[in-house]
């Protein structure tokens, strides 16, 4: 099959740039899952860095990509435990925002012991959004690919319009229908979308959710299916990739992980099957970790993760 980005890819200081959201995450590991209005002991207890936008980035630069962030946090005392991992990967966040008065966004994540699922509460400052006034076109255009969050849609929708006039390929991490959302991926080449989106949005059938998301103009959307894998489409071709077969810690960041890494695949001109696997193969490994970002595979490490791993047996 042909490569997702067939034209030759210009040349930028960064070979990604992130507009999108970061955060701090405490993260309880439990036994059993809370009752409703019951309590459980914690088994363990971290607060991690994480955010989709940041965590993405973050898989990005482990892999060996040049990335650099664009995004907000408080004047909390907390800019530093959520940036510190992206400093010490590389990751440029000369443009993240420090707001005055406002708290940075956090996230309550419940891990359930048994199966490594999580569920996430969060919260964002709404003094967190990030005013036009204050972005350049030089943000953007300062990378070979954008990677954005669909959290403030008008400023998702500006930056993509910026990086499509530049031939600069747009990657979307969409998770919640919210007003704006379809403005969103109507800018985007490349959204992947989780199941629970898909079925908020479009229905139940996957193929559904991808036939409306190339009719509102995308070039290869994907739905991401937990440990089912997988499921994109080009045209009328649908490509599958089974999740990979590991035991499974915490399932945390795991779909920002696979944007990470897919992004990687499609700025290497893969084609869509070897982009899929690639992404799950990584998002594979990081549910291996406690935390959004405690699996992150390096890329010699994913390389030989994609060789010798196995895939779940498909339904």
């Amino acid at each position: 099959m042909a490569p997702l980005w067939p034209a030759p890819l210009r040349e930028a200081p960064f070979d990604v740039v992130g507009l999108g959201q970061c955060s701090i995450d405490h993260v309880a590991v439990v036994d059993d899952f809370p009752r409703y209005a019951g309590k459980v002991a914690m088994r363990a207890y971290q607060r991690l860095a994480g955010g989709q936008i940041a965590t993405a980035l973050l898989a990005c630069a482990r892999l060996g990509l040049r990335s650099a962030l664009v995004s907000s946090v408080g004047d909390d005392g907390v800019a530093e435990a959520v940036l510190g991992p992206l400093r010490a990967a590389g990751v440029d966040v000369e443009r993240v925002l420090e707001i005055r008065g406002a708290a940075s966004q956090l996230a309550l994540i419940v891990v359930d012991a048994r199966t490594g699922e999580r569920t996430v509460v969060w919260h964002r400052d709404p003094r967190l959004a990030i005013p036009l006034a204050r972005l350049r076109k030089d943000d953007v255009e300062r990378g070979r690919a954008l990677h954005l969050d669909a959290g403030d849609p008008d400023v998702a929708v500006w930056a993509a319009g910026v990086a499509r006039a530049a031939g600069i390929p747009v990657f979307a991490d969409v998770d919640t229908v919210a007003p704006g959302v379809d403005d969103v991926l109507r800018a985007v080449d490349f959204p992947i979308v989780s199941q629970h989106f898909a079925e908020a949005r479009f229905g139940p059938d996957v193929d559904e959710a991808l036939r409306g998301l190339a009719a509102l103009g995308a070039r290869y959307p994907v739905v991401t299916l937990g440990e089912r894998g997988a499921r994109g489409g080009v045209g009328a071709v649908r490509v599958a990739s089974p999740a990979f077969d590991v035991p499974v810690r915490d399932t945390t960041g795991a779909g920002d992980v696979f944007h990470g890494a897919f992004l990687v695949a499609v700025l290497e001109r893969a084609d869509p099957v070897r982009a899929l696997r690639f992404a799950n193969a990584a998002a594979a490994m990081n549910c291996r970790a406690l935390g959004a970002q405690g699996g992150l595979p390096t890329r010699p490490e994913l390389d030989a993760f994609v060789a010798q791993a196995r895939t779940r047996p498909e339904d």
